[in-house]
């Protein structure tokens, strides 16, 4: 595929490893050029490698997102080499696990600055580009515990819900314009990501992701998708449609039930502790790719996303099967 096909020209934070990475191979072989950021060298240039090999244009940038000046630079970049910026994905995040009263106020500041404020960096830098152009796309990385928190991650729970509320406010004040920029929410499940092997934990036993587990490239086409057609929220996986509709109806059941299996969920019997360092100052040398230690017990499809990605014919099959129910409710009352 040449240069000439490109779809446009694409952004991922946190694009060297786990979700990131599956999402930069997807958008790669959807035939957007892509730039890769992040703060690891060999990841992200691994990353950038797998996307020439699929035939589009790539960039890889060393970045930290929460550094808002040296984003904007790495922004500015990505247009000098690939062009203007069609698609950013704000996809990095950083964290522990740990009791929140156990958790330094350092690395409780450091994983807020990382997760919430560099959305916040990275919406800023593509919307100053975007804006003026009135055209672009913007698709935020959520979580399913932005819709409910649970026990030891209170870092990053209160970072996936402040990236809601800010995005409701941006979508606000661009709807106010009539601008014609789209904003996006992807909220994702447990995935199987390279961040469980370095989350930063107090705990003997290796962390794992709440199950239901499901591998990133779930979450990564689903993003791919809405990069395709644009919308305002989309919820990934089964769990993430339980969690969400438990707490609006059952809000102090769901605060039982995760008191009492979210601790213990958080992990691994099987797997001993983890011996790779915590990646929540600096970043973990060497290319770490998309999965995680959990491929074992990994979904590879989930029939909610995949019931989303051909809506289309599920409503003009639902409105047949009703168009039909009506017809035969008219002939039995005419009888």
């Amino acid at each position: 595929m040449s240069s000439s096909t490109s779809r446009g020209v694409a952004v991922v934070t946190g694009g060297s490893a786990g979700l990131g990475r599956a999402i930069v191979r997807e958008l790669a072989a959807r035939g957007w050029d892509v730039a890769v950021l992040a703060r690891g060298f060999e990841g992200v240039d691994a990353a950038a490698t797998e996307v020439r090999a699929k035939g589009r244009r790539a960039h890889g940038i060393t970045v930290d997102v929460a550094d808002h000046a040296a984003l904007e630079l790495a922004a500015a970049e990505v247009e000098a080499e690939l062009g203007e910026i069609d698609l950013w994905v704000n996809n990095v995040m950083s964290g522990s696990i740990a009791p929140f009263l156990d958790t330094t106020p350092e690395d409780y500041e450091r994983a807020t600055q990382v997760t919430y404020l560099g959305t916040v960096n990275g919406t800023r830098s593509a919307l100053r580009r975007m804006r003026g152009r009135d055209r672009g796309h913007i698709i935020q990385i959520g979580s399913a515990l932005a819709h409910r928190g649970i026990p030891l991650q209170a870092a990053y729970c209160g970072s996936k819900h402040a990236i809601h509320g800010f995005t409701d406010s941006v979508v606000s004040e661009l709807t106010h314009e009539g601008s014609a920029v789209a904003v996006s929410i992807v909220d994702m499940p447990a995935l199987n990501t390279t961040q469980f092997g370095w989350v930063k934990s107090p705990f003997s036993k290796h962390p794992q992701p709440v199950p239901p587990i499901y591998q990133p490239e779930v979450g990564a086409r689903a993003v791919a998708d809405v990069a395709d057609k644009p919308r305002r929220r989309t919820w990934v996986g089964e769990s993430t449609v339980g969690l969400v509709l438990g707490t609006r109806v059952a809000g102090r059941f769901m605060d039982w039930y995760l008191a009492k299996n979210a601790w213990e969920g958080q992990f691994a019997d099987d797997k001993g502790s983890s011996t790779t360092p915590p990646n929540l100052y600096e970043p973990v040398t060497g290319d770490h790719g998309a999965h995680g230690a959990f491929d074992d017990r990994a979904r590879g499809e989930s029939l909610q996303t995949r019931a989303l990605r051909h809506r289309r014919g599920l409503y003009t099959a639902a409105s047949v099967v009703g168009a039909a129910a009506v017809a035969g409710a008219v002939k039995l009352l005419r009888r």
